[in-house]
């Protein structure tokens, strides 16, 4: 917080102690709150950073702090040494010593303490019988010590502790836990624990050495290793992490040993080598950069002769962003995007589930640069589709884009007039002739200006719109021609009312609203059906898409419209918060004449009504929340395509979720509708014996948290679960234990299974497969039972 003072001619406050502080705070909310305003000569008291509360305190500020002793009984000579019995307490800077016999040595600087000794230092307490240290330097040592560390809450004993400075010990003989002591239970013993024989301490650097080490955890000991590394707190340390071992359908027994290269603090890179029982050797490889104008990563996986397949594999996946100085060019903004996804063949996709692009079968080489000036923007574009064949399930390659150039101007707010022009100019090209259609050139202009008028409780919005379109092909069309052109007006007016009206529901009183919407769209017919298909598609029917004037997504198409779109929302408002608890609305369009223009292999829709489309969600509380949608074909009394979701999250960790999806056969893609029930939770299991508390401080057995997570996609048509993700996470304070099965369909018939493991031991490390991603990634609103936090104050501690 920067130095703030109080407003010219105004006298500054002397630093107060934290404690008087929170005292004078608190009296001055209490007088403020019982007074009239401030004059506006007199502004309120501005915070200011006081020189008594750094957190850290510098080398060569410990020197001048003044040393504070206090006890029952004082001796000694001035300026030589000071004894003080009973009580006893000496104070400089973030170091206290208490002990019932304290003698200061002044000229070296060296305070020796014996009987019930306690050091705090920087919130890190040591306690034993003996002590004997120099302030200045923090250099001496402890015998017989208990200990506390601040940063992790770790703590443990040791034979003796000598303190190399203020952020360096070496701890002799020495026990390491980060299970909470519980000193009330006679025989207590923590979970897990580290014996030592030298136990290396560096808070500066955030490490700790353990030197002919065991780990014991519930009774058993692992054998004694030379020397392992530790992190003390969140920052990045260089080295190996720990091993993995993971079971797979596909990859067998899987060992893992990553190492990771802190290499700077705005770089790293993670090795990570893992030998596979069923299929050999994988090395994937990542580096992330972050600099001022720059960021990225990249990662290179490769796996030599891979016994799956019989054939080298690798997998590249790049991301980089980068802002450049826009001022020396003229621009306003001017910045550059590049990713990159490419693998070794086309069954990559199902031999390895675990990358960055998962189960993707489009993979996208593109890089983008983005500018503005004033009212202008745009962006050149590039991209190369690497498509993943199956024959199975084929799908249709995408046109490359070589290049695609964008320029944008738009005018707000022009004498009450939008006014806006689109251009793009884009280069289709594929490796082979797709559907008879050529490679082609495609320049695609668009004005549009419109006049909203908005007022209290309605607005209306006419608008114009001209597209215009041509195409150069590379080789001529079914009739003939290499090029075409194309030009389309359009004409549409979007109005709604909203109305309010105070009611009330179960006794609770709400704003209710009734907003009705009108949306006109006239677009003459331009006979399109010569022209190719390469980035269009037919727009999915929604409460959104009725009210567009365009019912393709994409440039190769502009529907011929002539239609009054009707819809009407209502909502349940809180007024006293504001929130919105209730939302329902339905719409529907109803056509003026026939939808002619279609993709190729379609058929032109005479229909005059188009399906109702609804749409609900409904907050009933903070805890539980619906939300629905329902598209009605009227003609056949059916409905075509229907979702809802319920969850339930009464609380952090408790997340339930049950949705039911369908789509008919005759409006899905290729005629595959489908019909499937979707279960997601993560829920305590000690709920459903009654124990709803926190785990016990030890951390035993008795005492934690058992925990379920999962989601299940089930096929209501094959009658089988086409993904799921299914554990158990046990949290025991300070170590937690997960055990999760996957499932990942990789194909018609074909899934990937395995199992993941995993031991967390807090503040210490991990053992196992970690399945913390695929947690994240599939189970709806799951939250990590250890969540990061701010680094602990030195005043936390403070006595």
């Amino acid at each position: 917080m920067p130095d703030q003072s109080r407003a010219p001619g105004h006298r500054r406050l002397p630093p107060l102690p934290l404690a008087l502080l929170t005292l004078a705070l608190a009296a001055v909310q209490g007088a403020w709150a019982q007074s009239a305003p401030a004059l506006p000569d007199e502004p309120p008291l501005v915070l200011r950073r006081s020189p008594q509360l750094t957190e850290n305190i510098l080398p060569t500020e410990r020197s001048q702090r003044p040393s504070i002793v206090q006890g029952d009984r004082i001796s000694g000579r001035p300026d030589l040494e000071t004894t003080v019995e009973g009580n006893a307490s000496l104070r400089r800077g973030d170091t206290v010593i208490r002990a019932d016999r304290l003698n200061y040595d002044q000229p070296q600087d060296l305070a020796t303490a014996e009987g019930d000794v306690r050091v705090n230092q920087a919130g890190n307490i040591y306690e034993g019988p003996r002590l004997q240290l120099k302030l200045e330097t923090f250099e001496g040592f402890f015998d017989s010590v208990r200990y506390q560390l601040l940063t992790n809450g770790a703590h443990g004993t040791a034979d003796r502790v000598d303190f190399v400075d203020s952020d360096r010990t070496i701890a002799r003989r020495a026990t390491y836990t980060t299970c909470r002591r519980e000193d009330d239970q006679p025989g207590w013993k923590p979970a897990w624990f580290l014996s030592a024989e030298n136990l290396r301490t560096d808070s500066a650097e955030g490490v700790g050495v353990a030197e002919n080490v065991q780990l014991h955890f519930m009774g058993m000991s692992s054998p004694a290793l030379p020397s392992v590394s530790f992190p003390l707190d969140d920052q990045r340390k260089s080295g190996i992490l720990p091993p993995v071992i993971g079971m797979d359908s596909v990859n067998g027994l899987e060992l893992t040993l990553p190492y990771y290269w802190n290499i700077a603090p705005n770089r790293d890179a993670t090795f990570t080598p893992s030998v596979m029982s069923k299929r050999g050797i994988n090395i994937a490889n990542e580096f992330r950069y972050l600099e001022k104008d720059y960021s990225g990563e990249v990662r290179f996986d490769l796996m030599p002769d891979d016994q799956l397949r019989n054939r080298d594999r690798w997998g590249l996946w790049l991301r980089h962003r980068q802002n450049f100085n826009a001022g020396t060019l003229g621009m306003d903004t001017l910045s550059a995007n590049l990713s990159v996804d490419r693998v070794s063949d086309d069954d990559y996709w199902r031999d390895f589930t675990r990358t960055p692009t998962l189960t993707s079968r489009q993979l996208s080489a593109d890089g983008t640069v983005n500018w503005s000036k004033g009212d202008w923007s745009g962006r050149l574009f590039a991209q190369k589709w690497q498509t993943l064949t199956y024959t199975e399930a084929p799908i249709t390659p995408a046109y490359d884009r070589l290049p695609q150039l964008t320029a944008n101007y738009a005018l707000y707010d022009w004498n009450g007039f939008d006014f806006s022009f689109n251009n793009e100019l884009t280069r289709f090209s594929a490796n082979s002739t797709q559907q008879g259609q050529p490679n082609a050139d495609r320049l695609f202009s668009q004005v549009q200006l419109s006049r909203p008028f908005v007022r209290p409780g309605y607005y209306v919005t006419p608008k114009l719109t001209l597209s215009g379109t041509s195409y150069s092909f590379d080789g001529p069309l079914s009739n003939g021609a290499t090029s075409a052109n194309r030009t389309v007006p359009t004409f549409s007016l979007d109005t709604g009312m909203t109305f309010e009206r105070e009611t009330s529901l179960f006794g609770k009183a709400y704003t209710q609203t009734l907003e009705p919407r009108a949306f006109f769209v006239n677009t003459p017919y331009r006979d399109q059906s010569t022209l190719p298909v390469y980035d269009t598609a037919k727009s999915d029917l929604s409460l959104a898409s009725l009210f567009t004037e365009n019912e393709f997504t994409g440039n190769d198409r502009i529907s011929a419209t002539k239609a009054v779109t009707l819809g009407v929302t209502s909502r349940l408002i809180d007024p006293d918060t504001g929130f919105e608890r209730a939302r329902f609305g339905i719409a529907q369009r109803r056509r003026l004449s026939d939808q002619l223009v279609t993709l190729p292999g379609g058929t032109a829709s005479t229909d005059r009504a188009s399906d109702v489309v609804t749409g609900a969600q409904i907050n009933i509380n903070p805890q539980w929340s619906v939300e629905g949608a329902v598209q009605y074909n009227p003609q056949i009394d059916k409905s075509e395509r229907r979702a809802i979701t319920a969850r339930y999250t009464p609380g952090p960790y408790r997340s339930l979720s049950a949705s039911y999806r369908y789509q008919d056969d005759r409006i899905s893609v290729n005629n595959s509708g489908y019909e499937s029930i979707d279960l997601g939770w993560q829920w305590p299991l000690n709920d459903l014996w009654g124990d709803k508390g926190s785990p016990k401080a030890g951390g035993g057995l008795g005492g934690g948290r058992w925990y379920a997570v999962g989601r299940v996609n089930y096929s209501l048509r094959d009658k089988v679960v086409t993904d799921a993700v299914m554990g158990v996470e046990y949290d025991g304070c300070c170590y937690i234990g997960r055990v999760v099965l996957e499932k990942v369909s990789t194909g018609v018939a074909t899934a990937t299974k395995r199992i993941m493991f995993q031991i967390e031991f807090m503040g210490f490390t991990s053992l196992g497969t970690s399945p913390m991603r695929t947690l994240q990634t599939n189970v709806p609103r799951y939250r990590s039972l250890r969540e990061p936090t701010l680094a602990p104050s030195r005043f936390t501690n403070y006595e």
